[in-house]
């Protein structure tokens, strides 16, 4: 029964919930992304490029005997998931470097911010204290 229990204890750790949340979002941004790039981004590229189709480029090897290619090497898709790669990782660049400069920005004010006195109950309690030391 103890591994039954330390596994719940793992499975419901914070961070654990923190990371498939993570991971979640990640692959729903991801989709995103990938729209982006092939919905909104390619068409016109490839308009420019001469009505290139990026998702169509590919490399037909070999043929059967209907004329179907036996093989087929398809580079444009690989073209479009790399340019979702690269806007993926800027992105999360940008986060990084945001929470970076946010982190450096709380722990700069906390260095210059004084440590606050003395609440009135704390110097009420001081008072208490060196009255109580004095008379000994």
């Amino acid at each position: 029964m103890g591994i039954v229990k330390e596994f719940r204890e793992f499975a419901l750790k914070g961070n654990v919930i923190d990371m498939a949340v993570g991971i979640i979002i990640g692959g729903a941004f991801g989709t995103v992304v990938n729209s982006l790039v092939k919905d909104v981004m390619m068409p016109p590229l490839g308009y420019l490029m001469g009505q290139v189709d990026f998702s169509a480029l590919s490399l037909k090897m070999g043929t059967n005997d209907a004329g179907a290619p036996l093989v087929e090497m398809r580079y444009g898709a690989f073209i479009n998931a790399t340019i979702s790669f690269l806007i993926v990782a800027f992105a999360v660049f940008m986060l990084v470097k945001g929470i970076n400069t946010a982190r450096k920005q709380f722990e700069k004010a906390q260095e210059a911010a004084p440590p606050p006195g003395p609440t009135a109950d704390q110097k009420l309690l001081t008072e208490i204290r060196d009255l109580l030391a004095s008379r000994r």
